[in-house]
């Protein structure tokens, strides 16, 4: 049994160099240099590294601005084998729920075709930083999910099973789902791929499929703005800190220079201990 997995890709704002509307409170794409999102590419290895080893497809799916394509002619050269993107003018400033809306429509015309076993995203985006979208997918599409994955363990096609590796914050835990599946990975999963001369000969000649909010059958009110219940009351930048105190051995010997570190925080203990 052969595998055919739907990737997630995003193309993100340069961080560097963010800007935000302050009426509609999203972020202001146009005109700012953008880079693929990089925890995606970690979800694009898992999907090839699943296909090199099960056989099968992968298809990238992304949403955005027509500029996006260049994300998917990217991925593209790494082997992927069909590249989808949703462009519209009806999907912009979408929060996760009105994407994740889009995309499960999406992931359903393309199952169509071709069912789908598993939806591979990365464990979030440097933008929103939500980490929202892999499990909203999951539940849109009636799925089993695995969430931050660290590595994948092995997948069992004539079982319908999937193993993998979550991170967790005291370690890690080994978890089985039932296909279809969709997962989060992060970037501890796997090593990106160089893209291949072959892949990359490969990837000029094949097509970026563009969607519109017509093309996958998608409700406009629950789209962008419209279908976004998320509102962003308040914008500003975080205060200065204060500069804190430098201590250099460079005035005094460094066994002076560490027994006043020393000193300063003993005194912020004691200063905390009362507080307490």
């Amino acid at each position: 049994m052969s595998v055919h997995s739907v990737v997630c890709v995003k193309q993100v704002p340069d961080t560097t160099q963010v800007r935000i509307d302050p009426e509609t409170g999203s972020l202001i794409r146009q005109g700012i240099p953008s880079v693929i999102n990089p925890f995606d590419l970690h979800a694009v290895e898992a999907a090839l590294h699943l296909r090199d080893e099960q056989g099968g497809r992968v298809t990238a799916l992304s949403m955005g601005p027509p500029q996006a394509e260049e994300t998917l002619r990217k991925v593209l050269g790494f082997g992927v084998d069909r590249a989808v993107l949703l462009s519209d003018r009806a999907f912009a400033g979408a929060d996760t729920l009105a994407t994740t809306f889009a995309l499960a429509a999406a992931i359903r015309k393309i199952s169509e075709e071709d069912p789908v076993d598993l939806v591979i995203c990365g464990k979030q985006s440097i933008d929103g930083d939500t980490g929202q979208v892999g499990p909203g997918l999951a539940r849109r599409l009636g799925m089993s999910q695995v969430t931050y994955i660290c590595g994948l363990e092995d997948l069992d096609s004539e079982a319908g099973l999937i193993r993998a590796w979550r991170q967790l914050e005291s370690g890690r835990e080994l978890l089985e789902a039932k296909l279809p599946a969709a997962l989060t990975v992060t970037e501890v999963c796997n090593r990106i791929r160089y893209a291949s001369l072959p892949d990359l000969i490969a990837a000029a000649g094949k097509p970026v499929e563009v969607w519109s909010a017509g093309d996958i059958g998608a409700e406009r009110s629950r789209l962008g703005l419209k279908g976004s219940p998320t509102r962003v009351n308040k914008i500003f930048a975080p205060p200065a800190r204060k500069r804190g105190e430098i201590f250099s051995a460079a005035d005094s010997s460094p066994a002076a220079a560490a027994a006043t570190v020393m000193d300063r925080l003993q005194d912020r203990g004691l200063k905390m201990g009362r507080s307490a």
